[in-house]
């Protein structure tokens, strides 16, 4: 046999090894990851309620399923990605008296949730699929539709030590970065916790370069002054939300693209839900909530940084 015929079959049994999956949920988030897994071998059955999206990733190469029971039939690994709390409990718990989606599938199959919701609801769903022997990670995600595409994506994942080592490698063809946060919900309150100090250094980026453009100084020349000293933060170095202080960013495009107000709305609150739920005090936190609960009333689809608006309605237009 030739090193070309020995590659060939070297790619055959690494492919039959891998196991199938089944991906539930193809928003702007599902399809790219979905689209990625394909790419590296995997065999996928998708399901999600648009038909657009369903078509997509069976030009792609995967296998369209009626519902998340009939995509999981022949999986050994099942994926979501999907809107909130309350589609996750539905597709894997059930509702209206029911049975959920856990209660078909074979002992030892892995759940990968990468939804974003609340860390109670997590833990909710791993302890009915602990008891039925599958194992349950809720793996939320950071990088938005761009690390969606790219396969860079970071994955925040909560559960036990074993199931996070079998979903590992499944993680890194459509992540680049991939933590290991602790128990179940875990990962769910590292993401929140996260998002709760973007949405803060946001709001508060947005605020001090208005008070420095309102007396006097030019926006690009404040933002590289406060970039080389204390006040250094990620909103300065790569996501600036003033218009054309910075290149290929949302703010310089108005607005479109990047992560949308109303996402950004819904991690705060999930930040506040978990703080009350533990009698945590989050005055910061809940200041930035406030502050985008009133932004996404006419902006919930623009691009977060723009909360600049608040100060400065003129850079909408």
């Amino acid at each position: 046999m030739g090193t070309k015929d020995s590659d060939l079959s070297n790619k055959a049994s690494n492919d039959a090894a891998k196991p199938n999956i089944a991906f539930i949920g193809l928003g702007n988030m599902g399809a790219p990851m979905a689209e990625n897994l394909l790419k590296a071998g995997y065999a996928l059955s998708v399901y999600d309620l648009s038909e657009e999206a369903t078509q997509r990733l069976q030009q792609a190469g995967a296998s369209v399923a009626d519902s998340p029971k009939d995509a999981a039939s022949n999986a050994q690994v099942v994926i979501s990605m999907l809107p909130a709390g309350k589609h996750v409990h539905s597709v894997y718990l059930g509702e209206n008296g029911a049975a959920g989606l856990l209660a078909e599938l074979p002992k030892g199959t892995l759940v990968i949730d990468s939804s974003t919701i609340a860390a109670a609801d997590a833990r909710m769903v791993a302890e009915s699929a602990s008891k039925l022997g599958i194992d349950f990670l809720d793996a939320p995600v950071s990088g938005g539709t761009g690390g969606a595409i790219a396969g860079t994506l970071t994955f925040i994942v909560g559960g036990s030590a074993d199931a996070f080592a079998k979903a590992e490698p499944i993680l890194a063809v459509m992540g680049k970065n991939i933590f290991h946060a602790g128990n179940h919900g875990a990962g769910q309150v590292a993401k929140i916790c996260n998002n709760m100090l973007l949405g803060i250094l946001m709001a508060g980026t947005a605020e001090a370069i208005n008070l420095g453009v309102k007396n006097g100084l030019d926006p690009k020349v404040l933002s590289d002054i406060m970039l080389q000293s204390s006040g250094r933060n990620w909103t300065l170095e790569v996501y600036n939300p003033y218009p054309q202080v910075m290149e290929n960013v949302p703010s310089s495009n108005g607005y479109k693209g990047g992560f949308m107000s109303k996402l950004m709305q819904k991690d705060l609150n999930l930040a506040m839900q978990t703080a009350k739920d533990t009698d945590v005090e989050t005055p910061m936190g809940a200041k930035a909530t406030e502050l985008y609960a009133a932004h996404t009333v006419e902006n919930g689809d623009r691009d977060f940084s723009s909360i600049m608006a608040r100060h400065d309605s003129s850079v909408l237009s």
